[in-house]
């Protein structure tokens, strides 16, 4: 009679690990309905991707100035992960203006910063043509640890104007303030005017909490100090299919949308302040799409960088 007893065992063990997988295998399929890129039916922001947004866009830069007579340049801090894409930032927009792809700031996606020193960098109108009225200015990576990656406190003596262009960063101690003398206070045209936070878009959703506390820090001392902060979501076309397969897709991707939508939330920056790029690493030419991405967040960096301006002749008067 034992044997009898045992048969419904099987079924009956059966259907308990079949309820139990149901539940996974329906979860999983939502999972996989939720990552499924959406186009959505209107852009969220309008652009017009044509040939007269990229004119626009390249004679405002062209043109531009700061308002403050005495400062020549507006200075644009980029600082955000190793392999964020700061230094390909630059050779990006670089690029546009030459008219052929560059790679003057040395980029790559090592596990530790490729940019060891602190650089100023100037922008041509033209290949051969005069410098522009803004100035990039590229950090060593942040890192999550204590002791990896640009320290806080150096970023803070950028602010200021005090660390000198080409200076080596030390991620094991902050910058001799004896070298910098960081009692004077430096003119407005040594100090930074506007803060990028640069994120690659396909590792947001991995951001180390001590990376997150290291962002705040210096979003607290970029508040302090009246320095507009802004962020440059890079790398779009690797996060979303739609976006890889149609850049001007940018703007109607509900995904993409979401993950500005993240930063907002986790850093406690405004979506305004959010612009979405996708930098040149391995093509042989320019694209007119991707161009007026680069373009219009290099526009928005140095309107935040005259908000800067507007704040300091308030605090003069």
């Amino acid at each position: 009679m034992g044997g009898g007893s045992s048969k419904p065992t099987e079924p009956s063990n059966f259907t308990e690990i079949h309820r139990r997988v149901m539940p996974v295998q329906q979860m999983v399929r939502v999972m996989e309905q939720e990552r499924k890129p959406k186009i959505l039916d209107k852009p969220w922001r309008d652009v017009k991707w044509d040939e007269s947004t990229k004119t626009k866009l390249m004679k405002f830069l062209k043109e531009y100035k700061p308002p403050v007579d005495s400062v020549p340049r507006a200075r644009i801090l980029l600082i955000g992960l190793v392999g964020a894409g700061k230094s390909s930032f630059f050779n990006s927009i670089n690029s546009v203006f030459r008219g052929n792809m560059t790679s003057q700031a040395e980029a790559g996606d090592m596990g530790t910063s490729l940019s060891l020193k602190y650089r100023t960098y100037k922008v041509k109108a033209s290949r051969g043509g005069k410098p522009m009225a803004f100035l990039l200015c590229d950090t060593m990576g942040l890192e999550a640890t204590e002791d990896g990656g640009v320290r806080t406190e150096d970023i803070v003596s950028v602010l200021k104007g005090y660390v000198p262009d080409k200076y080596q960063f030390d991620p094991t101690q902050a910058m001799d303030t004896d070298v910098c003398q960081t009692g004077i206070e430096l003119p407005l045209k040594d100090r930074i005017h506007c803060v990028v936070y640069v994120i690659d878009a396909t590792k947001l959703a991995i951001m180390p909490q001590g990376m997150k506390t290291k962002v705040d820090e210096i979003r607290k001392e970029t508040k302090f100090n009246e320095v507009p902060l802004m962020v440059l979501l890079t790398k779009v076309d690797k996060a979303c299919p739609l976006v890889e397969k149609d850049l001007k897709n940018v703007y109607r991707s509900g995904y993409i949308k979401e993950l500005i939508d993240k930063v907002h939330q986790s850093l406690g920056i405004p979506v305004l302040n959010v612009l979405p790029v996708k930098n040149y690493s391995h093509e042989l030419d320019l694209n007119d799409t991707c161009d007026i991405l680069l373009l219009t967040a290099m526009q928005k960096m140095l309107n935040f960088a005259d908000n800067c301006f507007d704040n300091w002749e308030e605090d003069t008067e």
